[in-house]
């Protein structure tokens, strides 16, 4: 493995999901939606237990994603024109600034701070399984997801969060070369830092979804 293959991967990746993710925005489809976002969790579970098939796992979760993506933006389109463009926008500037700060060390991947993100990153992951849970049973919690200052707070942290996990993904890859990992680990790598992207693009349509109203 090494950095500059999982970029490449990483390129090729993204250029699947832009790929299916243009496509479904145009055509919208709830079956896709659906199927999408089932099919990459499959995935991704996949991924995580079989490693060594990243080679075949990492393209058609980008593929299937990109259905789930694409329809998800077309939604937040149609109800507020130009949203897409600066979530995208938003993202890749993110994006840079966190290569930025990981070229100058200016916060450091120690053992306590990969703890603390991986710790508030499942924390989120439970208030989202917990949303999910009581919306079947039409319970709603109350003001994070709303438009107002606290929802508006409460995004903005976990765009905080995801942000750091790109750190993590930086840092994973790095470790990877250093410590001669298998080739399809660039496979799977990249498949992560994909993850956390487009986990991080979803907050910021959140985010501006909440602002505009």
């Amino acid at each position: 493995m090494t950095v500059q293959g999982a970029i490449n991967k990483s390129f090729i990746l993204f250029g699947l999901l832009l790929l299916t993710s243009v496509w479904s925005f145009q055509a919208p489809n709830y079956i896709f939606l659906i199927g999408g976002a089932i099919v990459g969790f499959i995935l991704v579970m996949v991924g995580i237990f079989k490693p060594q098939y990243s080679n075949i796992i990492a393209p058609a979760y980008a593929l299937a994603e990109g259905l789930f993506v694409g329809n998800v933006s077309a939604m937040y389109a149609t109800q507020w024109g130009g949203i897409v463009v600066q979530a995208v926008s938003l993202t890749v500037m993110v994006l840079f600034i966190m290569l930025v700060i990981q070229k100058t060390g200016l916060v450091p991947v120690t053992d306590k701070f990969r703890t603390g993100v991986i710790m508030a990153t499942g924390g989120i992951l439970m208030v989202y399984i917990l949303t999910m849970i009581l919306g079947l049973f039409h319970i709603k919690i109350p003001y994070i997801h709303e438009s107002g200052p606290i929802g508006i707070a409460f995004s903005i942290g976990v765009i905080g969060i995801a942000s750091l996990n790109l750190l993590l993904d930086f840092d994973f890859i790095i470790k990877g070369e250093q410590y001669n990992a298998p080739k399809y680990m660039e496979w799977f790598s990249a498949m992560g830092l994909m993850i956390t992207l487009i986990w991080l693009y979803f907050e910021m349509l959140r985010l501006l979804g909440k602002l505009k109203n």
